[in-house]
């Protein structure tokens, strides 16, 4: 099943462990997959710290799941969303996941997930273990993603079309998959591929997402990057890698 074919998604949110800021710009960005018709935030709401989440819940039409701490210092949270999930998924109603945590406990849960095709978008920290974040299709910093909404805000208050400043650096690792992912894509005659194969096939071997680095299209991205060239061929966005 392609992202492109999915149509009903279930977002749903480890409340004790995400920061609910992030709720506005991450239906955005599942928007994209298809309606976020499935909306539950798990937690313990008696905890003052869940008094913001308990704010948004009729806002945002998510349906709050208690869980009571059954132990000093644990929460059942992260059995009862996987409970959930796992339902959800014999139910067959439901195309695609987002996972807002930064818990590595998740892993298993997303791995079984994508095992039967389902797209899987995380939301976390960027500090989130690499485990959990590879295991997700994609898995997108909530701080950057935060970020890019207040900045394009900003923007349209100053009537300004200018970039945000401060973006995350782009590493060697980030700049070597993207290369590896040309190389590996079909080249015309001038060593051009079209970027959304080369996309792609980044997407398989990475659960990156540009909105990480501060950009919305991998086009602005590469655009941004010294070593790569993208220009149009023939109604297509074509990149060619340049040292």
């Amino acid at each position: 099943m392609t992202e492109e074919s999915l149509k009903n998604i279930a977002l749903l949110i480890d409340a004790d462990n995400t920061t609910p800021r992030g709720i506005d710009p991450v239906l955005t960005a599942l928007a994209k997959l298809g309606q976020v018709n499935i909306r539950r935030a798990y937690g313990n709401w008696a905890k003052p710290a869940l008094t913001k989440w308990a704010g948004l819940t009729n806002r945002y039409g998510i349906r709050p799941q208690q869980q009571f701490d059954l132990t000093k210092g644990k929460n059942a949270t992260d059995m009862a969303m996987t409970i959930d999930a796992i339902d959800l998924l014999y139910q067959g109603k439901v195309d695609g996941f987002g996972i807002m945590s930064s818990d590595s406990d998740f892993t298993p849960l997303v791995t079984r997930l994508r095992q039967d095709g389902l797209t899987v978008y995380g939301f976390g920290s960027a500090k989130a273990p690499d485990a959990f974040q590879n295991a997700c299709t994609r898995f997108i910093d909530i701080d950057a993603l935060i970020k890019g909404d207040e900045d394009i805000d900003e923007s349209a208050a100053q009537s300004s079309s200018s970039k945000p400043e401060n973006k995350p650096r782009i590493d060697d690792e980030m700049i070597d998959l993207l290369g590896k992912s040309w190389r590996n894509a079909k080249r015309d005659a001038d060593g051009y591929a079209r970027l959304s194969e080369v996309g792609q096939i980044a997407g398989n071997r990475s659960s990156f997402d540009v909105r990480n680095y501060g950009y919305k299209r991998l086009s602005d991205l590469l655009r941004s990057l010294e070593h790569f060239d993208v220009t149009e061929r023939d109604g297509h966005l074509v990149v060619k890698r340049l040292r």
